[in-house]
């Protein structure tokens, strides 16, 4: 990571070609906006929620030129927001407030902000420049970066979507203060994934860390947070669109992707990710191929996190059904993120569902 020592902001690249874009960490960023965004357009649209308009709207308007147009679109709160009529409605105002190609989507909020707003700024005028500035953990280690948009359909979460890169990613570590424990459990599940699937000694450096992670101090948060955006972004950097290395970022997610369609209104993503890490984990032990001294050191970071470890009980039918909906799947054949130790994991076509089932029934509560 770079580092500018006077303002303690740390700049990490993800390196596109001409559709590079840097993220911005550090505290209190939104006053900083007029340094690390200087190309911003004269019209810009707000996308947030109630929730965290209350908390930062009013700090980010402030830095914003005084010049610009400027028309804030409230969306409802919750993974249902993330829907084709919340789409419409974003757009309607768009056209409402005669903007046009030069425009900017601002997305202020977590992970359903900024996947409907990154989706609007890809179809809007066939494409204008949008800002990430994620308030979440969760949103400010995986969703924000990467260039993934999307919104859900009835048949499944993330079914229509565009890969459209952000101009840049404004990551203000001070937001988290405001975060519920169970929200930012939430955001430690992707931070705990990285680690899983691509750094053994950042692993090491959280399990080291739990107590100042989980008291949210600020510099444990700006390195965790950091070196999680350094690995996504040589991930994207390779894999862009996600034909090979990026799918090792959906560790534990065609398993929680699962839960979340069956359990949506008592499940939220981290924790659907950290139960579905654990089915992976479990598969792969059953299978020989992860030692059980890190399949019980992933178990047991989990568990410090405060996340679950154990999927809430479906039907056989249920998970087959919803996992063949994965955009992994392929002729039909069901691909897993697994873990073959910590610090590496692969893609895997799995033809034996068998041996699918008995590790989910391993890690499955008994009792709800």
């Amino acid at each position: 990571m770079q580092a500018d020592t006077q303002t303690l902001i740390h700049r990490i690249d993800v390196g596109l070609a001409e559709r590079s874009y840097p993220i911005h960490i550090g505290r209190q960023l939104f006053s900083a906006l007029p340094t690390l965004l200087t190309e911003l357009p004269k019209q810009l649209c707000i996308i947030t929620n109630a929730t965290i308009a209350a908390h930062y709207l009013k700090s980010l308007q402030a830095a914003l030129p005084n010049s610009a147009t400027i028309i804030v679109h409230e969306i409802a709160d919750g993974e249902h927001a993330k829907s084709i009529t919340s789409y419409a409605e974003v757009m309607d105002a768009l056209i409402a407030a005669n903007f046009n190609r030069d425009c900017a989507i601002l997305a202020l909020g977590g992970g359903v902000v900024g996947d409907l707003a990154g989706f609007v700024a890809a179809t809007f005028q066939r494409g204008v420049d949008f800002y990430q500035l994620p308030t979440t953990l969760l949103a400010q280690v995986d969703s924000s970066v990467g260039g993934k948009t999307a919104i859900n359909h009835p048949g499944g979460k993330n079914l229509i979507g565009a890969f459209y890169q952000p101009r840049a990613v404004v990551i203000s570590t001070d937001c988290l203060a405001t975060l519920t424990a169970r929200d930012y459990a939430c955001g430690l599940a992707e931070v705990v994934k990285y680690g899983i699937i691509y750094d053994a000694e950042f692993f090491a450096w959280l399990e080291q860390n739990t107590d100042t992670l989980n008291a949210r101090e600020p510099e444990a948060l700006t390195y965790a947070i950091g070196r999680s955006c350094e690995i996504k972004a040589e991930i994207v950097a390779a894999d862009e669109r996600e034909q090979g290395l990026r799918a090792l970022l959906n560790l534990g997610h065609t398993f929680g992707h699962a839960i979340e369609a069956e359990y949506y209104t008592s499940w939220h993503h981290g924790e659907a990710v950290a139960a579905g890490t654990m089915v992976a984990a479990q598969y792969m032990l059953q299978q020989g191929e992860l030692a059980n001294t890190d399949y019980q050191r992933i178990l047991s970071l989990l568990q410090t996190f405060g996340l679950p470890v154990r999927a809430p009980q479906l039907t056989e039918a249920q998970w087959q059904q919803r996992m063949q909906r994965d955009k992994k799947v392929q002729a039909g054949r069901l691909r897993f993120i697994l873990p073959t130790r910590i610090g590496h994991a692969e893609l895997r076509t799995v033809t034996d569902w068998s041996s699918v089932w008995q590790a989910i029934n391993a890690v499955t509560e008994t009792t709800r």
